[in-house]
């Protein structure tokens, strides 16, 4: 690389570097036009350096070959604490003040961009929805690669860099994230470009990676599947003529790569380049204070001068250390960068931050979803007929996923349960993607399979998380008991949701699907550790603006609310649906009405007629429970038939919150109307019944409200003795109108004794012979008398 070529590199570099020192620490004399003086100094200061030298390297770096090559690139950057580099870049290349105007290109800008970070009123430290160019929050460290895979997925002429920190790559999700180049189609997909980033330590610590033997690491990194680049040093011009040098040879790699797979001569998985940057930490920074070295150790992770406003030679040492970069030589008269240091900046949308790839809602379509009167199952009656609802589902899935065959941008993920989960029928449209070698015995696996099964639920909310943050859609379908796994993951999706929703550059983006089925209530076969429905309580816990939970009774309810997903932006959706045969109880008409409504009276099930109060409200949410409140329901028109009975049904679950807590949440006139304010309430919870009171408990009738469901009292056994178990079955339920109902408990003795023996009957029956007692096994919805 010519001399000129590596000053004009240097110059952007020193740039970078003296903005993000200048945002640690300045909130005046941006340009040190005057000697610096505490009160040019934050009073608090916050964020780290120790990585930003990195991350400023990297960026340059990119930028050249951007423009040189004419790359559509997309960078996601790991270490997102490394917030001030990210944020420094953008405002080099005007990217940042083409977003936020205020935050000018001179000196006066430049003071903002200081005085604006990790200040009351600013921008957060890291890397977050506010930082044009980005779609990864770096705060929770282990997701990076992931989501840089998702966004190259189904995008064949994108390539995403993507910065791993070392302290990251420690991580269980960053480790099983490497083997998502073996699902990568070179002739449908982008690249993806891994800049492993050594510098040597965490924020108190060594790293693992960094004191690998290099033969030791070599052989991983190639075990991966990768082939390794390596860059390292501690001159600024040596390391980057070498990352020049490496950038390039991994680029023409790739190039080469997809060539061959897209002139149809390559079959075999290749080998990817990996770029291995060694650089030190806090590199030109301090290296020393106060006589204990800095530079190229943990202390410098943060913030390596602390006590700047306090401290004369720490002030000293500040100036000394901005100084070192040369600041005349890189920022004109105005405070603007100089030609030199934007020799190597590409323009437009191929500037990093303002690639529309980090904002694909502007380059999002709509889904084409088909007609669901296709895929209704007919209900003449309520409760004739059963259906497997996702296996019905599947079908609705299965022709958007043939729909959107040329266009490419939908995709199911899950850890290796989609037949499992009834949802087959996405193999009539795609396979599974693989690009390992293949055996006789395989079923469905292709190379440009949009089906992505791995055993890794971080790695399927990682992609799916990257693949709808540039634009696409797609559904993530797991075991309910399972999903927690990434529970922290979604609740950094949540919030990027919520923040970027307040942000009016930033385009509205396709949902975070989810479909929760082999659910709590038919792991009866795996037992306890399969038995969990938390994951709604952990959901609802977040931003009411972003979450959403749905809970369909059966197969029409679960298309509805899947067309209403699927078309959806800037949420987070849960759907909580049962694999196994479930009564079909209403009409494709009916049952949009019902899920528009979100909760609803089915006067067919009840013998509230209207013409008065009802005497007690049997409400229920998810397909067991109303089932159960169902077949409660019928004893009840059968032994107490003077009794009226209102059956309320839920899909919605928000709705039962106060129009104040949430936008779907019903006002206290419509769920006074539906649930009485003075009449008992028997709810039938699918998951954890305190859900529901925490929900409800500034509702007048709450003092009213009973809940029954899951309190963890799971184990392997029939699907109806879970039901017993957990105090969720008719049995109990009619009981449970028996206590509360005022009189009733006198008048009704015999009819609970009769509860009472048939579940102890129950007990006794599976215990001899391992299955439902024949009244619950054979039960139907008497529809002569109710439909």
């Amino acid at each position: 690389m010519a001399k000129e070529d590596l000053a004009a590199l240097d110059a952007h570099w020193r740039a970078a570097n003296y903005l993000s020192v200048g945002q640690i620490y300045l909130m005046g004399n941006p340009l040190l036009t005057e000697p610096l003086r505490p009160e040019h100094i934050k009073p608090r200061l916050l964020g780290h350096w120790g990585t930003s030298p990195g991350l400023n390297l990297v960026h340059t770096h990119l930028n050249r070959v951007i423009k040189e090559r004419d790359l559509d690139a997309l960078c996601v950057w790991g270490p997102g604490h490394g917030g001030p580099a990210v944020l420094a870049n953008a405002w080099l290349e005007g990217s940042y003040t083409q977003r936020y105007p205020a935050v000018t290109r001179d000196a006066e800008g430049m003071a903002r961009l200081f005085r604006q970070f990790s200040f009351p009123g600013g921008v957060p430290s890291h890397v977050a929805p506010e930082t044009p160019g980005s779609i990864h929050e770096g705060g929770e460290l282990g997701y990076s690669l992931a989501h840089a895979y998702g966004a190259a997925f189904d995008n064949p002429g994108l390539v995403v860099a993507c910065v791993i920190g070392d302290g990251e790559a420690e991580t269980g999700p960053l480790a099983g994230s490497w083997h998502s180049n073996k699902f990568l189609d070179p002739v449908h997909d982008g690249a993806v470009l891994p800049i492993l980033h050594l510098n040597g330590y965490k924020i108190a610590n060594p790293t693992l990676l960094a004191r690998l033997p290099d033969a030791e690491l070599d052989a991983l990194l190639k075990g991966y599947g990768h082939e390794p680049l390596y860059v390292a040093g501690d001159d600024p011009l040596t390391v980057h003529h070498t990352m020049a040098e490496a950038m390039d040879q991994a680029l023409d790699r790739i190039a080469a790569l997809q060539r061959a797979a897209r002139s149809g001569g390559a079959h075999t998985r290749h080998r990817w380049p990996v770029i291995v940057l060694r650089t030190p930490k806090g590199w030109t920074g301090p290296r020393t204070v106060d006589g204990v070295p800095v530079e190229n150790t943990w202390r410098s992770h943060q913030v390596p001068l602390s006590e700047v406003r306090e401290n004369p030679g720490h002030l000293r040492q500040l100036e000394q250390w901005l100084r070192s970069y040369r600041p005349d030589e890189l920022f004109d008269a105005e405070g603007g960068p100089t030609e030199d240091v934007l020799t190597c900046v590409p323009e437009g949308e191929r500037r990093l931050g303002a690639t529309p790839r980090a904002n694909g809602g502007l380059l999002s379509r709509p889904l084409p979803l088909p007609p669901l009167e296709r895929f209704a199952v007919t209900v003449d009656e309520p409760g004739a007929t059963s259906h497997e609802p996702t296996r019905v589902a599947g079908e609705l899935l299965a022709q958007v996923m043939a729909d959107t065959a040329r266009r490419r941008d939908f995709r199911v993920v899950g850890p290796d349960e989609t037949e499992s989960n009834r949802l087959g029928a996405l193999y009539g449209a795609t396979g599974k993607a693989w690009q390992e070698r293949t055996l006789d015995t395989d079923e469905h696996l292709a190379r440009d399979g949009r089906v992505m099964e791995v055993l890794s639920e971080h790695l399927c909310q990682g992609w799916l998380e990257g693949y709808t943050l540039t634009g696409r859609h797609g559904l993530f379908s797991c075991y309910e008991a399972f999903v927690h796994i990434v529970d922290s993951m979604v609740n950094q999706h949540i919030k990027w949701l919520k923040t970027s929703r307040s942000l009016p550059w930033r385009a509205p983006v396709p949902s975070l699907n989810y479909l929760l089925t082999s659910h709590v209530w038919r792991q009866d076969h795996n037992g306890f550790s399969h038995q969990d429905p938390g994951f709604v309580d952990h959901v609802l816990n977040k931003s009411p603006d972003v979450v959403r939970v749905y809970l369909p009774p059966d197969a029409n309810t679960l298309l509805s609310v899947t067309e209403h997903v699927l078309d959806s932006r800037d949420y987070v959706n849960v759907v909580v649906a049962g694999k196994q045969p479930c009564f079909d109880w209403l009409s494709l008409d009916a049952a949009r009405a019902h899920c528009a409504r979100g909760a609803g009276v089915w006067e067919w099930a009840g013998t509230d007629d209207g013409t008065r109060d009802p005497d007690v409200v049997l409400a229920c949410a998810g397909d067991v429970p109303t089932q159960e409140v169902l077949a409660a329901a019928g004893l009840l028109r059968e032994l107490l038939p003077e009794l009226a009975v209102r059956v309320v049904n839920v899909v919605d679950i928000a709705r039962l919150m106060p129009r104040e807590e949430h936008p779907h949440g019903m006002p206290d006139s419509e769920f006074d109307a539906l649930f009485t304010r003075d009449r008992p309430v028997i709810f039938a919870y699918h998951g954890y019944p305190w859900l529901i009171h925490r929900l409800a408990y500034r509702r007048t009738g709450h003092a009213n409200l009973h809940v029954r469901g899951y309190k963890e009292a799971g184990t392997t056994t029939t699907p109806f003795d879970m039901v017993v178990r957990n105090d969720l079955d008719r049995y109990r339920l009619v009981m449970d109108v028996i206590d509360r109902v005022p009189g009733l408990a006198v008048r009704a003795t015999a009819v609970r004794q009769a509860m009472t023996d048939a579940r102890t009957r129950h007990h006794a029956w599976i215990r001899e012979h391992g299955t439902d007692l024949p009244e619950v096994a054979d039960w139907t919805w008497p529809h002569t008398s109710g439909g």
